[in-house]
């Protein structure tokens, strides 16, 4: 059996992957390969402070921020993507961020960009976790899916031509469910949006959330 982060690996070389399961579709890592994605400009203006990329892929965002002078740190399971990253002058480290991280604490945003809302199949738990990585005030900026009301955790799996990973579990988070997410882990939200056909949000910890951010 192939592993996920090969067949992974294999769409950061320009292969095309599908994500295969409940709800099969193409998974466009090639285009988290590019330099910009159309809604990136959102999620990044909002990152004033130091930055941990989560699940950085090839390191898009990471290197963007590091363009602006905001301190940044990607991290990823994936061995190409940490090489693409590094390639592109990012920041990297091959890392799951379950486990021990630099400056826990101290990060002022955590990025959960295309679709990382996902890893783990449990957003409260990975929100949670990103709780524990930030100060204070920090903030969590995520793509959601969609404008649904609910949850959904599919069993899933890569394939990239005749070859397909082992299956796994993963989620997506919609609009409608936020809310009840969020304040789970720890967070109130503090802005959601919709750029370029991206839904996205900004979370704070619950301690510094504001209704009303003006």
């Amino acid at each position: 059996m192939t592993t996920v982060a090969e067949v992974y690996g294999l769409g950061l070389a320009g292969d095309r992957v599908w994500l295969e399961g409940s709800r099969d579709a193409e998974l466009p890592v090639r285009d988290w390969n590019r330099d910009h994605l159309d809604g990136d400009q959102a999620l990044l203006d909002r990152c004033q402070g130091p930055t941990l990329d989560v699940g950085c892929g090839p390191g898009r965002l990471s290197t963007a921020l590091l363009g602006r002078g905001v301190p940044t740190l990607g991290i990823d399971i994936s061995r190409q993507a940490v090489a693409l990253a590094r390639l592109r002058g990012a920041a990297v480290l091959q890392r799951d961020v379950f486990r021990p991280l630099p400056r826990e604490g101290g990060w002022g945003h955590a990025l959960l960009a295309d679709g990382n809302i996902g890893i783990g199949a449990d957003p409260i738990r990975l929100l949670a976790r990103c709780r524990d990585l930030l100060t204070p005030a920090g903030t969590v900026l995520l793509d959601l899916q969609g404008t649904g009301a609910h949850v959904r955790t599919d069993r899933v799996r890569l394939r990239a031509g005749d070859l397909a990973s082992d299956w796994f579990h993963w989620s997506s988070l919609p609009t409608g469910a936020l809310p009840a997410v969020a304040a789970a882990a720890g967070f109130g939200v503090q802005d959601v949006w919709c750029s370029a056909g991206r839904w996205q949000a900004e979370l704070r910890t619950s301690d510094h959330w504001r209704r009303d951010p003006g």
